[in-house]
C-alpha cells in the first residue's frame, strides 16, 4: 500500500492580473460591483433614463437616468462574466473572470466615453436629448448582453477569455445553439454591448470611437484565434466558418 500523500488540487485558472486571486478579493470585487448595479438602477429608475434632467430631486446636473443605466450596465457585465464562469466553465475561473483588468484601452475607452458625456451635458444638453437613440441603445445593450452570456454557459468548458493556441483533449468544435447562427457570439454581443452603451450616453465622439476601437479588435482577434481553430478542428471548422458568419460589419 503507497504511503506517498495524494496529489494536490489543480491550481485555479489565473492569467497573472494584479488583484488577489482569494475568495476575499472574489468577495469584494463581488460587493463592490452590486453595490454599483444597485447605486445604477436606482439612478435610473428615479428618473427619466432618456432625458439629461438630473435623477433626484435636487441632485446634481451629471447625476441622470442616463449615467445610472451606463454603471448598471457595466457593472452587469463585468460581474456577469464571473458569475457565468463559476457557473459554467468552473476550471477557468478566477477573480481574473470579472475582466476588471481588461488592458489599459479598455479603461481608457471608458474614461473617455465618460468625459464626453460630462463635458457635453454640461455644455451642449440639447446634444442628449434624442429618446430614439437612448431607446436602441438600450435595446443594445440587452441584446449584446444576452447573446454574450448565452454563448458562454453554451459552449460552457471550451470557451476561455484568452485565446486558446492549445487544443485541450476535452476541447470540442461547438456549432449548435447560438453558435449555429453566430460564429463568434461572445464577441459580436460584446460589439454590439459597447456601441450601445454609448447611445444611451448619446456620445457621438465615444460611439465612432467605439466602432472603431472594437472592429480593430475583434477583426484581428478573430483572425488569430481562427488559425489556432483550423488547426484544431481541420475542414470541420473551415465548413463551419463558410456556412456561418460573425454578424460584425465587414469581418465575415
Amino acid at each position: 500500500m503507497s504511503s506517498s500523500p495524494p496529489p494536490a488540487p489543480p491550481a485555479p485558472y489565473r492569467d497573472n492580473g494584479r488583484i488577489p486571486n482569494t475568495p476575499l478579493a472574489i468577495s469584494l470585487v463581488s460587493f463592490l460591483l452590486g453595490s454599483t448595479f444597485a447605486l445604477g438602477v436606482a439612478t435610473t429608475l428615479s428618473g427619466n433614463p432618456l432625458t439629461p434632467a438630473p435623477a433626484f430631486h435636487d441632485a446634481p446636473w451629471w447625476l441622470t437616468g442616463q449615467l445610472g443605466f451606463f454603471v448598471a450596465a457595466w457593472a452587469t457585465f463585468h460581474w456577469g462574466e464571473y458569475a457565468v464562469t463559476a457557473g459554467w466553465n468552473l476550471e477557468k475561473c478566477s477573480v481574473d473572470s470579472f475582466l476588471l483588468e481588461n488592458g489599459t484601452l479598455y479603461h481608457i475607452a471608458h474614461a473617455t466615453a465618460l468625459t464626453e458625456y460630462f463635458i457635453t451635458l454640461w455644455f451642449f444638453p440639447s446634444w442628449k436629448t434624442y429618446p430614439k437613440f437612448a431607446v436602441a441603445g438600450l435595446a443594445l445593450v440587452v441584446l449584446g448582453q444576452t447573446l454574450r452570456s448565452t454563448a458562454m454557459i453554451h459552449a460552457a468548458t471550451n470557451f476561455s477569455h484568452a485565446v486558446a493556441f492549445k487544443k485541450r483533449d476535452a476541447h470540442v468544435l461547438v456549432t449548435d445553439g447560438i453558435y449555429a447562427w453566430l460564429r463568434h457570439p461572445s464577441y459580436t454581443g460584446f460589439f454590439y454591448w459597447a456601441l450601445g452603451t454609448q447611445l444611451v450616453l448619446q456620445n457621438r465622439f465615444s460611439f465612432v470611437l467605439y466602432l472603431i476601437l472594437l472592429w480593430r479588435f475583434f477583426f484581428y482577434r478573430i483572425r488569430a484565434e481562427e488559425r489556432a481553430l483550423v488547426v484544431f478542428f481541420g475542414d470541420a471548422y473551415v465548413q463551419y466558418r463558410k456556412r456561418v458568419g460573425t454578424l460584425m460589419p465587414f469581418i465575415p
